[in-house]
């Protein structure tokens, strides 16, 4: 979980191969309507999360009822939202990636391919609740490249 630039699909990919599960990317699973919204730079707000964080919540689910447990990149900014994922099957652990304000500007400037603008990273910044005391889950500072991160993630949810 994290912010736009944290690489959560990049370390979320890594991490269910070491894992030997599926990774499931929480972007593709946003309407239409969300993707156009941010791609022209307008925030969502909650009512229009709620759909895609149920369907996260729901493809968890499924992957959990068939014995499989998923490796999933989302934002998840906001503890509610976190709230929302918890309800699905099995156990749901929370690995937020906590990169430097200034890195995170430096990365979404020159990321291709990805329909987020970047001016939407404040309001993310502006958004993003840390994980409290009391939620199932970890932060790991970003301070190298994805193999560290990577290591580092695997260390810290052990």
């Amino acid at each position: 979980m994290g912010v736009s630039g944290t690489g959560k699909s990049t370390v979320g990919q890594a991490v269910a191969e070491r894992l030997g599960r599926p990774f499931l990317e929480g972007d593709a699973l946003h309407p239409e309507v969300n993707v156009a919204k941010m791609s022209a730079g307008t925030p969502l707000d909650d009512d229009d999360r709620r759909p895609w964080l149920r369907a996260v919540r729901d493809t968890m689910s499924v992957h959990a009822g068939e014995g499989r447990s998923t490796v999933v990149a989302c934002s998840a900014l906001r503890r509610q939202y976190r709230d929302v994922l918890r309800e699905a099957q099995g156990r749901v652990r929370f690995l937020l990636l906590d990169v430097p304000p200034e890195d995170l500007r430096e990365r979404v400037v020159h990321r291709s391919g990805h329909w987020m603008p970047p001016s939407l990273l404040e309001s993310q910044l502006a958004t993003l609740e840390p994980l409290g005391a009391d939620e199932d889950g970890v932060t790991v500072p970003v301070t190298g490249g994805p193999d560290v991160v990577v290591k580092d993630a695997l260390t810290a949810l052990a």
